[in-house]
Formats: C-alpha cells, sequence, structure tokens
C-alpha cells in the first residue's frame, strides 16, 4: 500500500463513520444537542466537512467545495463563506441546520476532491512545507494526518451524538 492509499483509506473511515452518524435523522435530530451549549450533530459534521474542504483546497491550491460547488448557497448559513467553525459559541452552532442529505452530500463533495488529490501525490510530496506559521513549520503530511485526526474525532462525537437521540 502506497502513503496516498494509506491517507485515502483513512478518509474513506470518516465518510463511513458520518454516513451511519446523518442516515434516517430528521433536520430536527440532527439539529438537537445533547445538553445545551453542546455540538449538534448538524454542526459537528458540517464543521469536520468544512475544515477538510478549507485545508485539502489550501495545500491543493484550489477553490474550496463549499464555494466552487454551490454548497455554500444551498445550506443558506448566517455566516461568511469562509466560515468553518472553528471557535464558534453555542448560539453559532444551532444556527446550522441542514437535512442529512444535504450534510452527506458535501461530504462526500468534499471527500471526492480529497482523494483525487491524494491520488497525485507521491511520498516526497508529504515533506513539503505548508505552513511555516508553527515551530517546527508543518509539512504536508503532518496537514493531512491532522485533518484526519479531527474529523475522525468530530465524526465520533456525531455518532455518540446519535446514539444518545436513541436512533
Amino acid at each position: 500500500m502506497r502513503t496516498d492509499e494509506l491517507l485515502a483509506a483513512a478518509f474513506d473511515n470518516i465518510a463511513g463513520v458520518v454516513d451511519a452518524a446523518v442516515d434516517g435523522l430528521t433536520p430536527d435530530q440532527l439539529a438537537q444537542a445533547p445538553e445545551p451549549g453542546a455540538n449538534t450533530i448538524a454542526w459537528l459534521v458540517w464543521h469536520l466537512t468544512r475544515i477538510q474542504d478549507d485545508h485539502v483546497a489550501d495545500v491543493a491550491g484550489s477553490e474550496q467545495v463549499w464555494t466552487a460547488d454551490g454548497w455554500a448557497r444551498r445550506f443558506d448559513l448566517p455566516f461568511d463563506d469562509a466560515e468553518h467553525g472553528y471557535g464558534m459559541d453555542p448560539d453559532d452552532v444551532a444556527k446550522v441546520r441542514a437535512d442529512a442529505e444535504l450534510l452527506a452530500g458535501y461530504h462526500h463533495a468534499v471527500h471526492g476532491r480529497t482523494k483525487e488529490y491524494l491520488a497525485t501525490l507521491s511520498d516526497a510530496d508529504l515533506d513539503r512545507v505548508v505552513d511555516t506559521n508553527w515551530d517546527p513549520p508543518v509539512t504536508l503530511g503532518t496537514r493531512l494526518v491532522s485533518v484526519v485526526t479531527d474529523d475522525l474525532q468530530h465524526a465520533g462525537q456525531a455518532a455518540y451524538a446519535r446514539g444518545l437521540l436513541g436512533a
């Protein structure tokens, strides 16, 4: 297995957890916080997908799927198109409302773009520095693993929140 295939398998796992977390839920269930102030399934899936979209587009040098493919218009959220959820307060979290089809559709569009990008990479590409704002500077490999880690944590939180719904 090549490194790009290993990373693609990790992103496939995220997509599988996302699908299982949202499948068959109503918009009200997706927007229900497990307790006051907690993140909702809708917000978790939107946020993890926005982060993947933002970070992969950045390293690929491409426009985000969110804007390029019209997902921002379809979601019609009361935020700037650049928003991806980092640091949002509970009031903003509650504003992320969507149905399961929209959430899964956006995630699959981003997942597809991510896999296309990964297929272009060689092992040597992963050593390329993509962010000099950190010490040590962040390489492409580190950034992609960071996205996998963050996304999988949020997908797991969404699955847990689904379980709390009894769905």
